[in-house]
């Protein structure tokens, strides 16, 4: 009999045309924010126009008291960390399974990072986080994978119990909500990207938040260096002599980037009402088919749904590889799904294995090796990833999609062997 999968030469589930996903949105509002841009500035080195317009909106959509733009989310990282006194002999506890970008800024600092696994979630595991603790512990780093919170409750516990710092990488999920309260602001300071594909995107970008004038001047003082912190920094502050170079690095957002997140930043929330309504539909109608695990939210926590995360169960499929799966779903046309590469358990990449060709300073310093993190290994192996859609007129393909995923796990038997 003549299998109807794609890849045995059937008919695609999903005939729509290629890019089936795109973002940031850029409407004519966005535009015309960019071209308006160009006519008054293109560098802004103090805290004026659409520096000083996104900074204040982004304080008041988060509640916090300052928000520092950057230029990338790594350069945001870098900053916190520079300015949380983050340096040689520190042990930073981070997660094992994230970007590595949410740790090689430590390496730029001197500080150790000591990886922790995740949770089932793929989130940071609190249990986890609690034995790794030391006395050369000065600091606890929490992402939250695909813009799906991490439990801060616990997370936070922890740290206030030890006494060390709580810093947050959120450059997965701006506008994402614990009982009320936006990620970003349960710790120390966060730092979020503003990268193309972010939720709110500059298209390049990223930003540092605080309720810490400490921090938020040092945040100054390491890469927005000379007009912004001679305006900014007290007179009388004992930084201020050094107002002028700061530490010499510049971390600068560019105007025409700060004009498209502000332009974003105006829809982030109806953006993120219509991922959630399109994430419900898809976590309802997938998780009724074999071999496949949807994430699910506690009460009282909105995701930003940078990504739909789905955890394949092999066994369920009569042990079909997942590189097969995948290769069945890409030919019914699905071809946003993702197997996530870079974003892996960081004691998989040669950087966090033996740097020293590559940083001397940490020879015998980072050893991580295959198999140290088997919840993180587990998960990322089993991860496939969808982007969330917002709007209606995105519904046929998202019907689409989710045929195409009952088609192929309706007939796996067809691609054993």
């Amino acid at each position: 009999m003549t299998s109807p999968l794609a890849l045995l030469g059937g008919t695609p589930a999903v005939t729509v045309p290629e890019p089936h996903f795109t973002w940031p949105p850029i409407g004519d509002s966005a535009k015309n924010a960019v071209l308006r841009q160009l006519d008054q500035s293109v560098s802004i080195y103090n805290r004026s126009g659409v520096i000083e317009h996104l900074e204040d909106e982004l304080s008041r959509y988060h509640g916090v008291t300052h928000a520092v733009l950057t230029s990338s989310g790594t350069a945001a990282l870098h900053s916190m960390y520079a300015a949380c006194g983050l340096g040689t002999g520190d042990e930073v506890i981070v997660p094992a399974y994230t970007f590595f970008a949410t740790v090689t800024p430590l390496l730029h600092v001197g500080a150790v990072p000591v990886l922790a696994d995740c949770d089932e979630t793929g989130n940071l595991d609190p249990k986890d986080v609690t034995q790794r603790i030391t006395s050369q512990t000065t600091a606890v780093v929490v992402t939250h994978m695909w813009g799906s919170p991490a439990d801060m409750t616990r997370l936070k516990a922890v740290a206030d119990e030890h006494g060390v710092i709580l810093l947050e990488d959120a450059s997965h999920a701006h506008g994402a909500v614990i009982d009320g309260n936006h990620v970003g602001t349960f710790g120390h300071a966060a730092a979020f990207s503003m990268n193309g594909p972010k939720p709110l995107s500059a298209g390049e970008g990223g930003f540092v938040l605080t309720d810490d004038d400490e921090i938020y001047f040092r945040v100054l003082l390491h890469g927005q260096y000379n007009k912004r912190c001679r305006s900014e920094l007290p007179d009388d502050h004992p930084l201020y002599r050094y107002a002028a170079t700061g530490t010499g690095l510049k971390h600068r957002i560019h105007p025409l980037a700060a004009s498209l997140a502000l332009a974003q930043l105006e829809h982030l929330d109806s953006y993120l009402e219509g991922r959630a309504i399109i994430a419900a539909n898809l976590c309802e109608q997938l998780a009724e088919l074999p071999g496949i695990t949807v994430p699910e939210l506690p009460p009282g926590v909105r995701s930003s749904w940078y990504g739909l995360p789905l955890r394949y169960c092999a066994e369920e499929l009569d042990g079909l590889p997942v590189e097969r799966l995948v290769e069945a779903l890409h030919a019914e046309g699905c071809h946003e799904v993702d197997r996530p590469g870079s974003t892996c358990p960081l004691n998989l990449l040669p950087l966090f294995q033996d740097p020293e060709l590559i940083l001397p300073a940490y020879r015998d310093r980072l050893s991580y090796a295959p198999g140290d993190y088997p919840v993180a290994e587990a998960v990322h192996h089993a991860t496939l990833k969808l982007p969330v859609w917002h709007r209606k007129e995105d519904m046929p393909l998202v019907d689409s999609y989710i045929e195409a995923f009952r088609k192929v796990t309706g007939r796996h038997q067809d691609l054993q062997g």
